[in-house]
């Protein structure tokens, strides 16, 4: 059962109406000279005079913290130094994601810039798994490494890291995951959420960790050379924190402390980069789909934010780690070459779009297993837990993710792949991911079944573990249990937390513009949501190839309509039609074309407006009614006419030809009015809905309600001649009409 039809709560951070808060806001508007709107974001994030306002907005509250305050980083620093003294080989060993590939790029180049003897591992995901393992140890063992420095990685690693130090090799650990009851016996652990790191802020990135790794050690340097401290920051700052920033946003990390400042200032070194891989990834990302951004023909730059990074940029470095190897991702990073960094770029590129075909793929699988077999309405499924012996472990965890979002519920997605030995057996060890909702913390969950498995690590929303066949019933059983004991109804209900309601009149390009002074957005710092209500729509249109919507709504400034963009919503399920009352849920963009500037909505969700849904009530209500019996007048209109049923039957025809089989009954009623042309003649619904079994009942065509409003056809195109007269349907209904 598909859950994405239940009911979607908006709630609104700013009611208006509060004498204290208005207040407030009105003082704002008038000592920063901004919009009402603006000084209602500012209030919601908690500023709430001039001068906190002007400190967020200019980042002056915000400070990089002293890197010597995280435990263990002065050990580190003392290991490093020694290590690039004495000229020994040091090993980056990473993960295989977008935070992983930019902390060993971070690293690899400032130790290279060292001087250092320095080489990177990353495992592959496919054929070793996340984290170290003791047969890597091995091989680098022999190639005579002394240092082995962890990023992203290596909290859980106990094992490995005394096995290292039996073969000669120290250990630094700098992770940012979960730590787990006891720490890894290695040289250094530089991790803020160690339960001894007073560290003042805990939610970096692992990018975030080495970031503050290499300005420790600059400081050191700087002390040695008597420089000052903020030099040495400085420098790191510009070189690093491009590749920090994408490494923050990709792991959806809270862009707020020094997180914020990493991210502002890296996006601003990435808006005019010259590090040579992330120019060939941004033209080779914006070359064939988007227009006005850099790397187009008309020579203008692609405005570079958290959304791009997020869903331009870090999808395609993923996709190196997911479907092939990371290290292409890091070699792109690390291009020296404009000719190598346009090649690995053009790379990046063809293996996310071979990523996205395999995850489709993988999604549907997935989705036919759980309708079949998960009954999720009687609420006795806590988590979604599948496993397949063919599933690409590294696209399992975007699947994971997205039956999260469409069943609300916790998901765990365990790949055999490359496990079996050309049949299943109870010993074969899986990999999966696992993504859960808010409330219910993944680590703990699967804490509570460690014994079931050979490892697990990650964060609160998202985590990784390696299970044995054998277990995975029990394991299934014992997790569900602990979430039916942890969930509750209002965690998994969808919620959209919108800033405040607004007015058409109160939107404008220059609104969108200024909004722009409160990025960088994302997790702690969301990209500001609007409520709309009441607007209506002058206009709705498929792009995408019908994959997305397009709305034009009223202006009620009196200019040109205003664009609304609906992407996810297929046009055949838009239940919104020309002329409809909606309420919109959307952010705020900027579309530019042709040297033209508009403003353009990105909706999140739509709903008809309280009047047009009491309507539609009303009209079912009232179908049900006359299908049971009850009497009507002609001036009501419920019986079709010859007409209306050739304009219904040509219109179903066409979409069926379109290849659009199934419809909802509002997005056809809507086609069917357009067709119609002249508003005198339209079709009501109680009439089309019996034009619908009429059809059905003389087998004209195929007419299969498959879920509530929503119907699946089968056009006939040499259909057996047949009278409408015939229809005992028809017939009831005409006698069911009284003269007045």
């Amino acid at each position: 059962m598909d859950l994405s039809n239940r009911e979607r709560i908006w709630t609104v951070l700013y009611e208006n109406g509060c004498k204290e808060k208005d207040d407030v806001v009105k003082r704002l508007m008038e000592d920063m000279d901004i919009s009402e709107i603006c000084a209602k974001l500012l209030y919601n994030r908690g500023y709430k005079t001039e001068a906190q306002a002007r400190i967020f907005l200019s980042n002056e509250s915000t400070v990089l913290h002293d890197p010597y305050l995280m435990k263990d980083m002065e050990r580190a620093v003392e290991r490093l130094a020694r290590a690039l003294a004495d000229s020994e080989k040091i090993v980056i060993y990473g993960d295989y994601d977008v935070d992983g590939v930019t902390a060993v790029s971070c690293m690899y180049l400032y130790l290279s810039s060292m001087g250092a003897d320095i080489d990177y591992y990353i495992p592959s995901r496919s054929g070793e798994g996340y984290g170290l393992s003791c047969a890597a140890i091995d091989k680098l063992s022999k190639e005579g490494v002394r240092l082995i420095i962890t990023v992203d990685t290596g909290i859980t690693a106990s094992d490995e890291a005394r096995y290292a130090s039996e073969h000669g090799i120290d250990m630094i650990i700098t992770d940012h995951h979960e730590c787990h009851n006891k720490l890894p016996e290695a040289y250094a652990v530089v991790n803020p959420h160690r339960p001894d790191c007073e560290y003042p802020f805990k939610d970096l990135a692992g990018v975030g960790v080495v970031f503050k790794f290499i300005c420790a050690y600059e400081l050191y340097l700087c002390r040695k050379r008597g420089e000052e401290d903020i030099d040495g920051i400085r420098r790191v700052a510009r070189q690093y924190a491009d590749l920090a920033a994408i490494g923050t946003i990709a792991d959806v990390m809270p862009i707020r402390d020094e997180n914020r400042l990493i991210v502002k200032f890296g996006l601003k070194l990435i808006q005019n980069t010259e590090r040579k891989g992330l120019v060939a990834l941004i033209d080779a990302a914006s070359s064939s789909k988007h227009q006005g951004k850099q790397g187009d023909r008309s020579g203008k730059k692609r405005h570079i934010n958290s959304g791009y990074i997020g869903f331009g940029i870090a999808p395609r470095i993923n996709a190196a780690g997911r479907i092939s190897s990371a290290s292409k991702a890091v070699e792109l990073l690390l291009a020296d070459s404009d000719e190598k960094a346009e090649a690995m770029a053009k790379e990046l590129c063809e293996i996310n779009a071979l990523r996205q075909v395999e995850e489709n793929k993988i999604a549907d699988e997935a989705y036919k297993i759980i309708e079949r077999e998960y009954d999720i309405e009687n609420g006795q499924i806590g988590v979604i837990v599948l496993d397949d012996d063919r599933w690409q472990q590294g696209i399992v965890g975007i699947v994971a993710s997205r039956i999260t979002e469409k069943y609300r519920l916790p998901s765990i997605l365990i790949s055999f792949d490359g496990a079996t030995r050309g049949f299943p057996s109870y010993d074969d060890v899986g990999k999966g991911s696992a993504r859960s909702v808010k409330g219910m913390n993944l680590v703990d969950a699967m804490s509570s079944c460690e014994d079931l498995l050979v490892r697990f690590g990650g964060h609160e929303l998202a985590a990784g573990l390696t299970i044995k066949r054998s277990n995975i019933p029990e394991f299934r059983r014992r997790i569900n249990e602990y979430a039916l004991s942890h969930l509750n109804e209002d965690m998994l209900s969808v919620k959209y937390e919108a800033e405040c309601e607004v007015t058409p009149r109160e939107l404008s390009v220059k609104l969108a513009e200024e909004l722009t002074c409160l990025e960088p957005f994302g997790v702690s710092n969301p990209t500001p949501l609007f409520i709309l209500r009441d607007v209506r729509v002058l206009k709705s249109s498929p792009i995408g190839g019908g994959k997305h919507s397009k709305l034009l709504i009223e202006n009620q400034n009196g200019g040109a309509p205003i664009s609304a963009v609906c992407f996810g919503i297929a046009y055949g399920k838009l239940d919104v039609m020309t002329g409809d009352s909606v309420d919109l849920l959307f952010s705020m963009d900027i579309n530019e074309y042709q040297n033209i500037r508009s403003l353009q909505l990105i909706v999140q969700d739509i709903k008809v407006s309280r009047a047009l849904e009491q309507k539609r009530l009303d009209d079912e209500k009232m179908y049900e009614s006359v299908k049971n019996g009850a009497e009507f007048t002609a001036d009501d209109d419920y019986i079709p006419t010859r007409d209306d049923f050739a304009t219904v039957y040509t219109v179903i025809r066409r979409e069926f030809r379109l290849g659009h089989s199934t419809l909802s009954e509002k997005h056809l009623l809507m086609l069917i009015n357009q067709e119609r042309g002249n508003t005198n003649t339209k079709i009501n619904y109680i009439k089309f809905k019996f034009i619908l079994r009429i059809l059905q009942e003389l087998n004209i065509c195929g007419v299969n309600e498959v879920s509530t409003g929503f119907y699946m056809f089968d056009v006939y195109f040499n259909p057996a001649k047949t009278s409408i007269d015939k229809s005992s349907i028809l017939h009831k209904l005409k006698s069911q009409c009284r003269i007045r």
